[in-house]
């Protein structure tokens, strides 16, 4: 489980293809600097697990299945580019985003980026099927980071970035176009589920 609150930018410094699945290496100076083999860490919002520490000081490496592969982004990352880490959360600590599974429902694309005084808005697209699981000023985890949907449409949601986003999470350096890994709040999910068994409808 994890917050959205993203601890540091990792920079990918190995990738190895496999048929369907990859190992990818990430160098960090907080989030890798002593971790457990088995150890979650979110990349870019995806919960990865830790499979090999033997690397040099700083650097982990994780299989990523065929699963997570079709589910996010991570099939796009190239080596030198810089990724979203987090820790998994130590229970008793302040919840300062929300509550983050790192399992990811898929991926969205920007599509307007509105520069403000020292913010930007960022629209991005909406899966249909996600739409029931957003609502305006509820929680969305977008690359991993813990953000407030400022708006929502049918086909998109809105989110607005202030400076420490922009300058310390990749958000800050994606584009119109970019892909973005999108968890809705696990909470809406679990009641949809549940009014669906209730009414017996498939939802």
């Amino acid at each position: 489980m994890f917050t959205g609150i993203i601890e540091e930018l990792g920079e990918v410094v190995a990738i190895e293809q496999g048929t369907d699945s990859s190992r990818i290496t990430v160098r960090g100076d907080v989030t890798t600097s002593d971790p457990a083999h088995g150890a979650s860490i979110a990349v870019n919002g995806a919960c990865l697990t830790v499979t090999d520490t033997e690397a040099k000081g700083g650097e982990v490496t994780f299989d990523v299945m065929a699963e997570s592969l079709r589910r996010t982004g991570l099939g796009d990352l190239a080596v030198g580019d810089a990724v979203n880490l987090e820790r998994a959360m130590v229970l008793g600590a302040r919840l300062d985003g929300h509550l983050v599974q790192g399992h990811v429902d898929g991926t969205a694309t920007i599509l307007e980026r509105r520069p403000g005084d020292r913010w930007e808005e960022v629209r991005v697209s909406l899966d249909p099927q996600l739409a029931p699981f957003v609502v305006e000023k509820g929680s969305i985890c977008l690359d991993g980071v813990s953000l407030t949907l400022s708006a929502v449409g049918e086909d998109y949601v809105e989110v607005a970035l202030i400076p420490t986003t922009l300058e310390l999470t990749t958000l800050g350096r994606k584009g119109i176009g970019d892909r973005v890994n999108v968890e809705v709040d696990v909470l809406g999910k679990y009641v949809n589920r549940m009014l669906a068994l209730d009414t017996g409808e498939n939802r």
